[in-house]
């Protein structure tokens, strides 16, 4: 999770990302809101309002605004390796979040410090000596009955493979199944996690989109989420 790779592509990640999704159809924007809206469901029928919110790996904020808007009354932080992409983060939302440099391996908070934190598209960036450590972190800094949210891109997904494939900021990824991610998050102490399958349709056939709740077990997903709750000690 080195520092300097982030920066290297932060100024240009927006048209990168777009570019590698073009296939799909939608911007980056979709792909981000997507994942603020399924976790703001996931917590509204839990009746939970998270206060304190962690968005690790943050880059250049492209959750914040939606996130902001699902909960507006939390706090939220940006935690990330890169500061050229929180610099980035912090001049697109001023005053929206704080944002908060790490070393790539310590998440700089005390115990319990967050009732919600999430990565999206994370992961398959990060070394997998690494990976076990970090889950660790987040599940230390999250309070007792607090979610954790990961998403990621399936490799059992055609069109996904070949976005990442062609993506300069992805030339270092390995992606994940969601079964060894799961296996990841139980040795981190993160047990019990639900493995939800999501984006089926390309733009062209978003008229399918609603059938989607009923495919959600199913591995073929362009991407997935993995949900936690911390237990109570």
């Amino acid at each position: 999770m080195l520092e300097a790779e982030f920066d290297q592509f932060a100024r240009e990640y927006q048209e990168q990302h777009a570019a590698s999704i073009r296939l799909s159809g939608e911007t980056p924007d979709f792909f981000a809101r997507y994942k603020i809206d399924d976790i703001a469901a996931t917590l509204r029928r839990a009746g939970v309002t998270p206060r304190r919110i962690l968005d690790f790996g943050a880059g250049v904020g492209n959750s914040l605004g939606h996130m902001r808007n699902a909960f507006p009354d939390s706090e939220i932080t940006l935690l990330d390796p890169s500061r050229e992409s929180l610099d980035i983060a912090s001049k697109r939302f001023p005053g929206q979040g704080a944002f908060t440099h790490f070393d790539g391996e310590t998440i700089p908070f005390a115990d319990g410090s967050f009732d919600l934190a999430f990565a999206a598209c994370v992961f398959h960036h990060i070394p997998e000596d690494l990976q076990i450590g970090l889950l660790a972190e987040i599940g230390r800094v999250l309070a007792e009955g607090g979610s954790f949210f990961v998403f990621e891109h399936n490799p059992w997904n055609p069109l996904t493979t070949h976005a990442v494939r062609n993506c300069a900021f992805d030339e270092n990824a390995v992606l994940i199944n969601a079964r060894e991610m799961r296996r990841r998050m139980a040795a981190a102490g993160l047990a019990n996690t639900r493995i939800v399958y999501r984006i089926f349709f390309p733009r062209l056939l978003a008229r399918l989109r609603p059938f989607e709740c009923f495919l959600t077990k199913i591995p073929v997903g362009a991407q997935y989420f993995a949900h936690a709750v911390k237990p109570a000690i």
